[in-house]
């Protein structure tokens, strides 16, 4: 029986609390009210997405950036206001906008150092 895709995305945070207030802050998330008491899950679809705390044994700091080699894409219905609210706040820009194939994009660095891009285009 064949995989059918990506199903849920959890990244690793050192801050829970700070990573979590960051991403409803700025992209809007809301938390479910599901999940494990050292995690948090948004209320995403179609695919779930969760902060969760250092599994231990993990450094997700040993490379150049946590995630390395990963490409995590989330949509966004006002990217630009997103992205002029986090280089407002001093946030990194790792990739200004620009408008291409899946629309107005761009890629920022979130707390622990995650690279995240955000596109506009469904």
């Amino acid at each position: 029986m064949p995989a059918t895709g990506p199903d849920f995305i959890s990244l690793q945070v050192r801050d829970l609390d700070a990573s979590q207030a960051f991403y409803e802050r700025y992209l809007g998330l809301a938390r479910t009210p599901a999940g494990p008491s050292h995690a948090v899950v948004f209320e995403t679809k179609p695919i779930a997405f969760a902060l969760r705390d250092i599994v231990p044994g993990t450094d997700p700091a040993s490379g150049d950036h946590p995630g390395a080699g990963v490409a995590i894409w989330l949509h966004a219905t006002d990217v630009q206001v997103i992205h002029d609210a986090l280089a407002a706040d001093g946030h990194t820009i790792v990739a200004d906008p620009f408008d291409g194939p899946f629309g107005r994009t761009f890629t920022f660095a979130d707390p622990d150092g995650y690279r995240i891009t955000l596109h506009d285009r469904a």
